[in-house]
């Protein structure tokens, strides 16, 4: 069983990481973020249809085809772990090894859809003073590190939830 979960954390990992790698690099060349999210949760998404295969796994080949809903959560669980942290990392090492700017580049793509928007003087000095505050505090390993978590770890217990509910199977009276 961890066998099971390591492999499947590990290779959801790798998906999203790679899939953040393009999705960045397209993003950063096109200077558009209005898509990023859509890739990025389209990855997770992929990334986390592992947890499905990882308690299935389990149930049908170490445990005779009979899995409990809080066993079957509890792999999900672990293999979201696992995939969400190899994530934070690759974004962690990337941020400050290579998209040092990146809180800026996106504040300015912010600001610059909310001029094209109308936005009134106020409106654009209130958003302003927020993006600012937003990358001062997005500097720090540990905020950024928990929002990058709080991005992709409810996604995967979401699917946790989705899994353990679909897969789970009790043993059959005899």
């Amino acid at each position: 069983m961890k066998k099971n979960i390591l492999v499947c954390g590990i290779i959801g990992g790798l998906i999203t990481t790679v899939m953040f790698i393009i999705t960045t690099a397209i993003t950063l060349k096109g200077g558009n973020f209005d898509h990023g999210a859509i890739y990025g949760y389209t990855a997770m998404i992929l990334a986390f249809s592992l947890i499905f295969v990882g308690v299935k796994n389990v149930r049908d080949g170490h445990d005779g085809g009979v899995i409990s809903f809080g066993k079957a959560f509890k792999i999900g669980f672990f293999i979201t772990l696992i995939t969400s942290t190899i994530y934070v990392i690759s974004w962690l090492f990337d941020y400050y090894y290579f998209l040092t700017d990146f809180a800026e580049q996106y504040s300015a793509h912010v600001l610059e859809k909310l001029k094209a928007s109308g936005a009134s003087a106020a409106e654009l000095a209130k958003k302003t003073a927020e993006m600012a505050s937003f990358s001062q505090m997005y500097k720090n390993p540990f905020i950024n590190a928990l929002l990058t978590y709080m991005e992709i770890l409810p996604v995967g217990l979401v699917v946790s939830l989705i899994s353990a509910l679909v897969l789970k199977k009790k043993k059959l009276a005899e």
